[in-house]
């Protein structure tokens, strides 16, 4: 799954699954724009890239703003001829029960992983558009990172996280079906239970709600995923790094499950 010359676009990649996927990304021969509303750790992990020969370069980045949006995109037309693959990874999550969620935390997760995906999306097929197409006819690709909590809406004191991942999934699909006919791909990534700093976070989130411990809450989600462990970030970069290669050129508008047997579908 060589990626030699790629020119590709992670956002929210300064740690967790963004960072993994842009290190396998680059592991393969992409040059990877590492985005991330934290400048100073996109900075590291690009550093980190570079230190273990991969190219790579930092750029602020906050999801939700337009103009950082065209900013972030010609920030690396400078520097490369085009933008040949943008990942949509940036999320953010909140945990609370559904009768007690307020609107801030509605807007908070909604803003960010599904207004977030949807204007960076836009701006990248903008920039696809006007690209000649390679030479297997395609102008470019944009891989959502979902949830299986997108596809699976049983999933306790994360109503509004689902909302929004379910939107991400329904997006994918909408835009697969539009932008085909132009040369974009469009595929969306489901993770389940992945080992990250979100997920520690949440670990004790909901052992709070559930008035247990967060080994506890731990050992359900272990339970919960046939594989019988956790899932690590480096699992799911690589699946974004087959979506980004030319052996996915003709897959558009999947959600695929990465999650060990989680949720099938």
């Amino acid at each position: 799954m060589k990626l030699t010359d790629k020119t590709i676009v992670v956002t929210g990649a300064a740690t967790g699954i963004g960072r993994a996927i842009a290190t396998r990304l680059a592991a393969e021969g992409a040059w990877v724009a590492v985005t991330d509303r934290d400048e100073a750790g996109a900075h590291q992990a690009a550093e980190s890239i570079r230190q273990h020969g991969g190219q790579a370069e930092a750029v602020a980045l906050d999801v939700t703003n337009p103009p950082a949006i065209a900013q972030a995109i010609a920030f690396v037309l400078a520097r490369r001829a085009r933008l040949d693959v943008w990942v949509n990874n940036a999320g953010v999550s909140t945990m609370n029960r559904f009768v007690e969620l307020t609107e801030h935390d509605w807007d908070f997760n909604m803003n960010v992983n599904a207004k977030g995906t949807f204007l960076c999306a836009q701006h990248a097929a903008r920039q696809m558009l006007t690209q000649p197409p390679d030479a297997a006819g395609l102008r470019g690709r944009i891989i959502n990172i979902a949830s299986m909590a997108g596809k699976r809406g049983n999933a306790p004191f994360l109503a509004h996280y689902v909302a929004s991942k379910f939107a991400v999934v329904g997006l994918t699909q909408a835009m697969a079906g539009e932008l085909a006919p132009q040369g974009i791909l469009v595929n969306a990534v489901c993770p389940g239970y992945v080992q990250t700093s979100m997920q520690a976070r949440e670990l004790e989130w909901e052992a709070h709600l559930r008035g247990a411990t967060p080994e506890a809450v731990r050992q359900l989600y272990i339970a919960d995923t046939p594989l019988g462990r956790l899932e690590t970030p480096e699992d799911v970069a690589r699946v974004v790094c087959f979506l980004a290669s030319d052996d996915a050129n003709f897959i558009t508008g999947e959600a695929i499950n990465v999650n060990g047997g989680a949720w099938m579908d």
